[in-house]
């Protein structure tokens, strides 16, 4: 495995915070080898003794059954008044562990590491309990630029369509057979549905979930209508399923960190469009192993992991509408304004130029304007920058 640099240095300057420092991210993202990059760093701070790691999927820990049991447990270990690195995995198979975690706070000189695969770890009332008391970290899957750092020697190209098919899953990387990836892939799907949503959320409908998780799973990127689906599934199983439920179902997997869900602009009137969304997989590859028999969507793909790029780079990012044409994404940073326009390929279509180049036509302020494809000539024109994916996805962030 790589080090995660980029995650590292967000992280480093708080080692030694009393904040608690919050890291999560999808079902096998890299956070436990993330959480050990990080030891191996406190390692050269501190002595073993005060570094107290625990994994709450690792069967040596399943006599701690509550926050109670966790509490004991640790208090046990420290020994002294000498810092201690607290360092928690997937903490939120602990009932109730917050009140550990804000104890352990309050009464010991303790610097707090915590790692959870749902985005509910800081929702709700939690948060408001929390507030002011931690700074949080997403992980995602590994993006293009860290799996070439792993596989370095070998062509840009052939690795980019195998990251394209299989996305980023790290320990997917360890098999080189596609049967042998798609086994395990599905293995990872299975635990988040069932451990992070189905289970978490009390799904009743298992089989109108699965259809619903289908669905946008083999369609990402796509502007999305409960509406169509709601009357898709009255017209071909003769189901009355309603929006509520979908929004729901939907939700559940947004919070399982399965999916994002992101919302229109309008670049004229300023303001956020309710009603339609647009929705992009945390991991293509696990979109792969739903797809079996549809056809491939290139375009859509490409305007995936460009989307998961940006959000990686610390972007906050919305689709953008201006009259009835819409921009792939307006991203955001430090109070700076970007436009990207995401298409498969460009060079021979008069249409597609159009569509991509021509709706920057629409919008006069001065900000950076993209378009981004798998074209390897460099087609700017008016101002607006067009990027190779490959080479824009290994540009130094």
């Amino acid at each position: 495995m790589i080090k995660r640099e980029k995650y590292l240095k967000d992280i480093r300057p708080f080692y030694d915070e009393d904040l608690i420092k919050v890291i999560t991210g999808i079902r096998r993202s890299g956070k436990s080898t993330l959480l050990g990059q990080i030891v191996d760093e406190l390692k050269k701070k501190t002595d073993n003794n005060h570094i107290i790691y625990i994994n709450f999927e690792d069967v040596t820990y399943s006599d701690i059954k509550d926050f109670k049991d966790l509490n004991n447990y640790v208090l046990k270990l420290i020994k002294d008044q000498k810092k201690y690195y607290l360092l928690f995995d997937e903490i939120q198979n602990v009932p109730q562990w917050e009140k550990t975690i804000n104890s352990l706070k309050a009464t010991q000189n303790v610097s707090l590491f915590i790692t959870g695969s749902n985005s509910d770890l800081l929702s709700g009332d939690l948060a408001t309990l929390l507030s002011g008391r931690y700074v949080s970290f997403k992980i995602q899957p590994f993006t293009f630029g860290e799996v070439y750092l792993l596989k370095k020697n070998q062509n840009q190209e052939d690795l980019f369509f195998d990251y394209l098919k299989w996305g980023g899953m790290p320990q997917r990387f360890r098999f080189e057979d596609e049967k042998q990836i798609r086994t395990y892939l599905s293995d990872v799907y299975d635990s988040i549905v069932m451990k992070d949503i189905i289970k978490r959320f009390k799904v009743n409908d298992i089989d109108l979930f699965n259809r619903i998780v289908e669905y946008i799973m083999t369609t990402p990127s796509q502007v999305f209508s409960a509406d169509n689906l709601s009357l898709y599934f009255k017209n071909n199983d003769d189901r009355k399923v309603s929006k509520e439920t979908i929004y729901n179902y939907l939700e559940y997997m947004c919070r399982g960190l399965l999916i994002s869900k992101v919302d229109r602009y309008d670049v004229r009137g300023k303001r956020i469009l309710n009603g339609k969304y647009k929705y992009y997989l945390s991991d293509l590859g696990l979109g792969r192993i739903m797809n079996v028999s549809k056809k491939e969507q290139l375009g859509a793909y490409l305007e995936n992991i460009v989307y998961n790029e940006l959000i990686y780079r610390g972007y906050d990012v919305k689709i953008g509408t201006v009259e009835n044409r819409e921009i792939d994404f307006i991203a955001i940073k430090d109070g700076k304004k970007e436009y990207y326009q995401v298409c498969y390929q460009i060079s021979d279509d008069e249409k597609i130029n159009e569509r991509e180049f021509g709706i920057y036509k629409e919008i006069d302020d001065n900000y950076p304007k993209y378009v981004i494809s798998m074209d390897k000539f460099d087609l700017s024109q008016d101002g607006i920058i067009h990027k190779n994916i490959i080479k824009w996805l290994l540009e130094d962030k």
